[in-house]
């Protein structure tokens, strides 16, 4: 799949699908992308290669990733306001601690089944 601007609309949609309260403990009807931001940064480098990126929201590490140079945050819709972006290179391991591996591969499997 390539980082194409439609494909990458195609591509949260897909995630948008997907996720649910298993794959965030903290997933919110009303918030989906609540807590989904390293599970998301790990199926998006899976799917879409690029790099994970973090920055600090509120005391607290959201992942990201950048992909051919631009940075895409597919759960960005989970704050009230605009996030002042750091682009502090991380890792999956990094990303994989902000959720479980379980989690992670129920995610990988449901945007995989719709791919």
């Amino acid at each position: 799949m390539t980082a194409g601007s439609s494909h990458l609309v195609d591509f949260y949609q897909q995630l948008r699908r997907s996720w649910s309260i298993e794959t965030s403990s903290h997933w919110q009807c009303d918030n989906p992308a609540s807590g989904q931001c390293g599970v998301t940064a790990l199926v998006v480098h899976d799917w879409l290669g690029g790099e994970i990126l973090k920055t600090d929201v509120n005391g607290a590490w959201h992942f990201y990733n950048r992909i051919d140079g631009k940075r895409v945050d597919f759960t960005m819709g989970q704050f009230d306001s605009p996030i002042g972006y750091d682009d502090v290179p991380s890792s999956r391991d990094e990303a994989l601690g902000n959720c479980s591996k379980r989690q992670y591969e129920l995610l990988k499997s449901r945007v995989a089944a719709v791919v």
